[in-house]
């Protein structure tokens, strides 16, 4: 149980760091979503390898620079799309594994994919394939291949 309290007051505690809002019923909302987070995460109890600590963290900082990069490109993208009077879309669903033993790993790609403009994750097959569709379907291996594989990696090195 002191798992799940420490986890749950860790998580409140960056909730209000994030809101920077410390009335009662936000305090109230941060424990109440921390411990949401907590029960969805199950926490091990297992400790963190130090020496791993930096790789995971210089990951991350990485990863979210990918993301922001990536919803940049495609938010152009998809207003030139829509720009466009003759609107060019060629959609369709496009098979990405996921290539990642880990269920988190795959789900967090999965947002990514799916936070970026003109894609959309519809459903997570067998193996951490990710059905997705896609605005523009004309070369999609080219195109998701290296991008998931970037993903994976980075995700491995947070997760794992």
């Amino acid at each position: 149980m002191s798992k799940y309290l420490n986890m749950t007051i860790g998580l409140a505690t960056l909730y209000l760091l994030l809101t920077w809002n410390l009335e009662l019923a936000n305090i109230v909302m941060g424990l109440i979503i921390g411990f949401g987070i907590a029960l969805l995460l199950r926490p091990s109890g297992g400790n963190i390898d130090l020496k791993r600590l930096p790789v995971m963290v210089f990951s991350a900082a990485v990863y979210i620079i990918v993301i922001f990069w990536d919803l940049l490109l495609s938010g152009f993208q998809v207003a030139g799309i829509v720009l466009r009077p003759s609107l060019p879309v060629k959609p369709g669903i496009v098979a990405i594994p996921s290539g990642s033993e880990s269920d988190l790993a795959t789900a967090l790609s999965a947002h990514a994919i799916t936070l970026t403009p003109g894609e959309l994750v519809v459903e997570i097959g067998d193996h951490g394939v990710m059905y997705t569709h896609t605005l523009n379907a004309t070369h999609p291996e080219e195109d998701t291949r290296a991008a998931q594989e970037m993903r994976r990696n980075l995700l491995e090195k947070i997760v794992l």
